[in-house]
């Protein structure tokens, strides 16, 4: 078990790496107009750009060509919730600073939800929106079992932290954050059901209070929650993190886009949590592959920022 699940981390992170960009998309002038500037947060071990390669792979092009002003934020590639979440705070002030916009949206993937999440909960001045995209919003259930299979203090524990480190170090070096910290095991932690519950205790906006259904539209913040996300771990033959995913995906006990089960994945308004994505799809990777017939993601990301501007934000 525990050779299994070193060698699907590494096979997943290594994919974020190897990740490339294009653009792509139709040009619609206006369509993503948002009031607001779009800031979008990566996930776990992810990145803003590396030598040219996104995270989100050729969606700030697209809504940028259609009116949007996107940032794309970095922080660190393993670390708390809330560490990532004052990194985050930090360039939202900037963003403000540079565009003199009052607000912003803030898009946050995976393990970017939940530091999304928190910049709106101790700072709702800043931010407009958030919307979590396969967000880690109750936990994952294979955070869970890596957690298992590494006890606290145990030789497994000090080799995987030493991976990871060395990895996310890396990541940070090449996409020019060598000087953000690193803390794999506060990422893990964070990413637990156990330490996700304890997080939305602190910072409950947006969290649906059942266990599977929808949370505040509209917070008591003034803030708008909105999520999507997927339930497919294969969905493209040409797609080589779709073995590794589903993989993965046996692990959860409901339906799951190979990293976060789809009840996890509601906060605020639920757009839909049963696209034919997994996990790596919902920002448009590998190389922009996707299932045949399925909304490409570049489209999804569009479609919001419409409907972000359509409600004024």
């Amino acid at each position: 078990m525990k050779g299994i699940v070193i060698a699907m981390l590494f096979t997943i992170t290594s994919f974020s790496v190897f990740a490339g960009s294009t653009t792509s998309g139709t040009t619609t002038t206006g369509y993503t107009q948002t009031k607001y500037p779009i800031v979008l947060v990566h996930g776990l071990f992810g990145f803003d750009s590396i030598a040219g390669m996104d995270y989100f792979h050729a969606i700030p092009q697209a809504l940028t060509r259609s009116g949007a002003k996107v940032f794309v934020a970095q922080v660190s590639a393993t670390n708390s919730s809330e560490k990532r979440g004052e990194q985050l705070l930090r360039q939202v002030r900037w963003v403000k600073a540079v565009t003199g916009a009052r607000k912003v949206n803030l898009i946050g993937h995976s393990h970017g939800s939940p530091t999304a999440r928190y910049v709106a909960s101790v700072a709702p001045q800043h931010v407009a929106s958030v919307t979590s995209v396969g967000g880690v919003n109750k936990g994952s259930e294979f955070a869970d079992v890596v957690r298992g299979t590494f006890p606290p203090g145990s030789a497994g524990e000090a080799l995987a932290v030493t991976a990871a480190r060395t990895l996310s170090g890396l990541i940070s070096l090449l996409s020019g954050g060598s000087s953000l910290p690193q803390d794999p095991l506060a990422s893990l932690h964070s990413l637990t059901t156990k330490g996700s519950l304890a997080f939305n205790a602190k910072y409950p906006e947006g969290v649906p209070t059942s266990r599977c259904g929808e949370g505040s539209y509209r917070a008591a913040n003034g803030v708008y929650y909105y999520s999507w996300s997927g339930t497919s771990t294969v969905t493209n033959v040409f797609d080589i993190s779709d073995p590794v995913l589903f993989a993965t995906g046996l692990f959860f006990s409901e339906a799951n886009d190979g990293l976060v089960g789809r009840c996890s994945t509601h906060l605020g308004k639920v757009i839909r949590s049963n696209y034919r994505m997994n996990h790596l799809d919902e920002v448009n990777q590998l190389f922009g592959l996707h299932h045949l017939f399925e909304t490409d993601p570049v489209t999804l990301y569009r479609q919001h920022a419409n409907r972000l501007k359509r409600q004024g934000l």
